[in-house]
């Protein structure tokens, strides 16, 4: 794992700033919001993942530039508390990703504008507001859902508030939620309440109703994934059990998408590419943190 000394390379700072190794599941996202809309998988596609990417890496950024303060008291390893970096400079970077991502996704059209405007306001708003903020991990919850969104309308599908589009927009809301509230914790390397985790259960519960077509494998993997974090949650034996069992489940992000995408009747080589970024993203942690 890449450990930021004092005078560490800018851009080991830069990938540890952007969360780079949690991509992989951003681009599952936008493969999956594309299939649940019944839109095309194709050149444009990579596009419009390029587009989310840098929404994500945008709000990443600003993530640690509005928690500066916090972090130089209960994470003072960060790059900005470290003096790696000036706050004004990750600034810069996080709000030009966003304003790149919505020149990008203009391209596609009106609707996919309007909805890349909404994930960027939501994404500030969790960066601004998300310490102490109890309702923070649905507004994390919503920015994964609005991925969805933006990538269904960006590939013209039909969007509906109904039927799999919502179903899998609430999955992937209960599953970022619970992910949250565990990292909301990171800092402590503890977990108070156990029982909000439960909310984790809930994709399964709603994709074991209608998994689809290689559904069923995904979604036992997803469960033994979410079973694996869980555990070293309650266990917490050692310390890193938190931020390890964040982790596991933010690269599980991937199998909920693979579920979605089987849910929706989508070819088997999207399935197995899910596959492939959930085990990418888990080898990628061992480089760059994700958390």
């Amino acid at each position: 794992m890449i450990s930021v000394p004092a005078r560490a390379p800018l851009l080991a700072v830069h990938l540890r700033l952007g969360r780079v190794s949690n991509l992989p599941t951003v681009w599952t996202n936008v493969l999956a919001g594309t299939v649940v809309a019944g839109g095309s998988v194709g050149a444009g596609t990579v596009a419009v993942m390029a587009a989310i990417s840098a929404f994500y890496l945008g709000g990443m950024y600003l993530n640690d530039a509005f928690d500066r303060a916090i972090d130089a008291r209960e994470r003072p390893g960060r790059p900005i508390p470290a003096g790696q970096i000036g706050a004004a400079t990750v600034f810069a970077v996080g709000f030009g990703l966003l304003a790149a991502g919505l020149a990008a996704l203009a391209m596609f059209g009106t609707g996919a504008a309007l909805a890349g405007a909404a994930l960027a306001v939501a994404i500030v708003v969790y960066d601004i507001w998300h310490k102490g903020n109890p309702a923070s991990p649905l507004v994390m919850g919503l920015c994964r859902a609005l991925v969805y969104v933006t990538a269904g309308a960006a590939a013209g599908g039909a969007l509906s508030w109904s039927g799999p589009p919502a179903l899998a927009a609430l999955a992937m809301v209960a599953h970022v939620a619970g992910l949250t509230y565990a990292a909301r914790q990171e800092s402590l390397d503890r977990i108070g309440r156990l029982w909000p985790l439960a909310v984790l259960a809930l994709p399964l519960l709603l994709h074991a109703l209608q998994p689809g077509a290689g559904g069923l494998l995904l979604l036992a993997a997803l469960a033994l994934a979410d079973a694996d974090a869980v555990r070293l949650l309650v266990r917490r034996g050692a310390r890193g059990d938190v931020p390890r069992a964040v982790a596991r489940l933010i690269a599980a992000i991937a199998l909920l998408d693979g579920v979605v995408i089987a849910a929706a009747g989508g070819p088997a080589p999207w399935l197995l590419a899910c596959v492939a970024a959930y085990l990418c993203t888990r080898l990628l942690h061992r480089l760059v943190p994700g958390t």
